[in-house]
């Protein structure tokens, strides 16, 4: 009787809430039909909030449903897999050809997914059925026109053109952005729509063509790939230790500084300068006339592609500079040329370029000596080198220790070229217009320094007489410098005016 009194006392549950015993029923109760149908409803009832927590009870309708959805998924894995095989027997069956086969009609994907799917999702911009997509404006038939009578519309028509030029700039590069047209309902006419084409047509050709330059080509201060290659080898054979930086940039070319090594027994300057030629052909356009003349590379000239004319051109430097140097003028003594590379001395200390010439702060004697030095460098250049420099100017003098260097003479030329005493004249008046600025009263000015340089005698104080007279000396005699009367100013370096020898041929 005891045990059966506990048996029936409330027995506490571990998880804190009381569990009531079950209370015991007969079994007529059990079999009554109306509790039968009372749990039968019971059974079929579901609670209608979808609260995804709740564990619903695994009755018969609830499995059938859960099969459904996993059949439907399976069925949606198998055609992803499907569309996966079947683009790539499209694009194995199709390769490299311009005319492609489509297969889209074979694709299986389903016409639904739901948005949380994983990066498997349908692309509706890969399926024959984009609900989001615009429709295109529909085509006339080939006979030209619809419908009939006062209602006929031809392909003329401008309301159907200009919908066809809108669905046409689909057909624009992918960098163009046209914006959504056919949903807009735009028109575009012909004449607009042929403006955009061409525009986008030359734009596509200028971007390869800068694509191209820069490959190819060097910049301001960058070097292509095959240039930086050439550098890249002198290192590597000894020539140069090491190639610092660039310390200097012009129209026509890039100069870095490096440390010097040795090559082939000779000994190269502890710092040199490496003077790349840039190989874009923007600045030699206009330019050919300085070489194509000169009769040292005359006929190598027009057996050239533009490209090679530049390495041509770093060759001409190199043998101005030489000739130079056999004459004592002070200017970068030439080390290697590599194609377009020339590697020189280097003017200047400690990785620092000596200044050039108008940026040079010089006293008033130091600023007089330098005008006698460059009358006298001038002069020898002249009569020595039968040389015209072509281009000196203060940019292209440069001043260390208490001397003035020549600087880029690639552009230099013999006396003898249809042009010379045109562009000595250039130079003369160049380097009279400086030194008279800086206050040299001892200056000449140009006539007077075109005929001491020269040692011709035209008589003028109007320049447009005074070219005209040399353009016709030119045209009457090319050969009137080779015998000219040398008037040389004997070089004094210790800032007094030079003394003028006068050398008669008679």
């Amino acid at each position: 009787m005891d045990q059966l009194e506990v048996s029936t006392k409330e027995t506490k549950s571990p998880w804190g809430a009381p569990a009531l015993a079950p209370s015991p029923c007969s079994l007529a109760d059990v079999m009554s039909e109306q509790l039968a149908r009372e749990l039968d409803e019971e059974g079929n009832t579901f609670p209608d909030c979808p609260d995804t927590d709740l564990k619903l009870t695994c009755t018969s309708e609830a499995d059938t449903s859960s099969d459904l959805i996993l059949a439907q998924m399976l069925q949606m894995e198998f055609d992803r897999e499907f569309d996966t095989q079947l683009r790539r027997e499209e694009k194995k069956f199709n390769g490299d050809s311009k005319v492609s086969i489509s297969f889209e009609n074979y694709r299986m994907v389903h016409p639904y997914e739901d948005s949380d799917s994983s990066e498997d999702e349908v692309d509706w911009q890969d399926t024959r059925h984009d609900p989001y997509k615009a429709d295109k404006p529909t085509t006339t038939p080939k006979k030209g026109f619809v419908g009939k009578g006062k209602n006929i519309t031809t392909k003329h028509d401008e309301e159907v053109c200009g919908r066809k030029n809108t669905a046409r700039m689909d057909n624009f590069a992918p960098e163009v952005q046209v914006g959504d047209g056919i949903g807009m309902d735009l028109k575009l006419s012909n004449q607009v729509y042929n403006a955009l084409k061409r525009h986008c047509h030359t734009e596509q050709r200028r971007s390869a063509r800068l694509h191209e330059k820069k490959e190819h080509s060097t910049a301001e201060h960058a070097v292509d790939p095959k240039t930086r290659l050439l550098m890249y080898k002198m290192v590597n054979a000894g020539i140069l230790e090491s190639i610092n930086g660039c310390i200097s940039t012009g129209k026509e070319s890039v100069v870095f500084h490096a440390n010097g090594g040795s090559f082939d027994e000779k000994i190269v300057p502890e710092e040199c300068v490496l003077k790349v030629f840039k190989t874009t052909l923007n600045e030699f356009k206009n330019r050919d006339k300085y070489i194509k003349d000169d009769y040292r590379f005359k006929d190598r000239f027009s057996k050239l592609n533009p490209r090679k004319i530049i390495r041509l051109w770093a060759e001409k430097e190199m043998h101005n500079l030489t000739r130079i140097k056999k004459a004592g003028i002070p200017c970068p003594e030439v080390v290697i040329l590599k194609k377009h590379i020339l590697v020189m001395s280097f003017i200047g200390q400690d990785h620092v370029p000596a200044p050039k010439l108008k940026d040079a702060i010089l006293s008033s004697e130091d600023m007089k000596k330098a005008y006698y030095q460059v009358l006298n460098m001038m002069q020898r250049l002249y009569q020595d080198c039968n040389l015209v420099h072509a281009d000196l100017s203060e940019y292209n003098m440069l001043w260390h220790n208490g001397e003035v260097w020549f600087i880029d003479v690639s552009q230099s030329i013999e006396p003898t070229h249809p042009h010379g005493l045109e562009f000595l004249f250039r130079d003369c008046r160049n380097v009279a217009t400086f030194f008279q600025k800086a206050g040299v009263a001892e200056a000449l000015n140009v006539f007077e320094l075109f005929n001491t340089v020269s040692g011709l005698e035209i008589n003028s104080d109007n320049e447009a007489d005074f070219l005209a007279q040399i353009e016709a000396l030119e045209k009457r005699n090319e050969d009137h410098v080779q015998k000219p009367s040398k008037k040389i100013f004997n070089d004094t370096h210790d800032g007094s005016p030079p003394q003028l020898n006068t050398d008669d041929d008679d």
